[in-house]
């Protein structure tokens, strides 16, 4: 806005950058330009501002859908004035000499013709397909055919307008249509997490018995091979038991064979001394008889003689002397 300072019958205007300001004097325009500074006599003078800057009109559109379905479009245009004097000339943009403010209230104007261009563009657009098809075409057809219509309406050129934006939030029915064209997608949804929620516990049912059936098959796997090994424990055991009663066999046939040789030498010694003393006369046995008692005699303790036994003695001996003298 102008800052405006009045001296006397002069006043001095201050605009900034952003604002174009027209001093027009009997009908002619004497200075414009953006950010002026300069002295004027009010009453002879009338001035207008137009801001440069870039504006936005929110948009809000109500219409229906060929199928007579309530449609919501919502949104944004951005604009701003292109040629400051063209528009002066078309819509009034002056302003008080004394407090700087708008006389009367010309952007309302200029965004009042933008929504009307912008309504009856969208409007001809959803009146020409049914709810479905422009719920599932989405903002951007409509955003194209907006930028088109704005870019290339008389009107705005005429008033000095470029449009510099088409920005749509959203295309959305009724709330009422809305929870109804909800109601299968929800379902479909809900019948979706349904199924994958019962694929997952069957997966997880089927994860489990396979755990199961690896755990009981590894109990099986392990009880054959404790049963192997409890088999070959038994045949080792029973291996080595054979080899101890083999090695103790061959030890006693060893011994066996053993004792035999020795008892047959000893009896072929004792058949060897008997062949040398079978010729002997008694006399002479008896001798050597006595000889080996007389060596054992430390030995013996008690000892029985019989009248029997050296009657016997006798008998022998004088048998053995009449021997000698007969051979003498």
């Amino acid at each position: 806005m102008a800052n405006i300072t009045n001296v006397g019958f002069l006043a001095r205007l201050r605009s900034d950058a952003s604002h174009h300001v027209i001093r027009y004097r009997a009908g002619k325009v004497r200075q414009s330009g953006r950010g002026l500074v300069f002295w004027f006599r009010p009453d002879v003078a009338s001035i207008a501002e137009l801001p440069m800057d870039d504006r936005e009109t929110t948009v809000f559109v109500k219409g229906r859908s060929a199928d007579f379905q309530a449609v919501n479009v919502q949104g944004a245009i951005g604009w701003r004035i292109e040629d400051p004097e063209r528009m002066a000339e078309r819509i009034d943009f002056t302003i008080s000499l004394r407090g700087g403010q708008h006389q009367g209230q010309p952007l309302e104007k200029i965004e009042a013709r933008i929504t009307g261009l912008v309504s009856q563009a969208a409007l001809d657009y959803l009146a020409g397909a049914d709810i479905r098809a422009l719920l599932d075409a989405g903002i951007d057809p409509l955003r194209a055919l907006l930028e088109k219509a704005l870019v290339a309406s008389p009107d705005l050129k005429e008033l000095g307008i470029a449009v510099v934006s088409v920005r749509l939030q959203n295309l959305a029915p009724s709330s009422e249509l809305e929870r109804a064209l909800q109601t299968p997608t929800f379902e479909a949804l809900q019948q979706k997490a349904d199924q994958a929620t019962f694929e997952r516990r069957a997966l997880a049912v089927d994860k489990e018995r396979a755990i199961a059936e690896n755990e009981l098959a590894n109990r099986v796997e392990l009880a054959r091979r404790e049963k192997e090994l409890i088999a070959e424990e038994a045949d080792n055991a029973r291996d080595r038991a054979q080899g101890v009663a083999d090695a103790n066999k061959v030890e006693a046939d060893a011994e066996a064979l053993r004792i035999r040789t020795v008892e047959g030498a000893r009896a072929e010694t004792e058949q060897l001394h008997m062949a040398v003393y079978r010729d002997l006369p008694p006399q002479v046995l008896l001798g050597l008889a006595a000889r080996e008692f007389a060596g054992k005699l430390d030995t013996i303790e008690h000892l029985n003689v019989t009248p029997d036994l050296i009657a016997g003695l006798l008998r022998e001996l004088g048998a053995g002397k009449q021997t000698l003298i007969d051979a003498g």
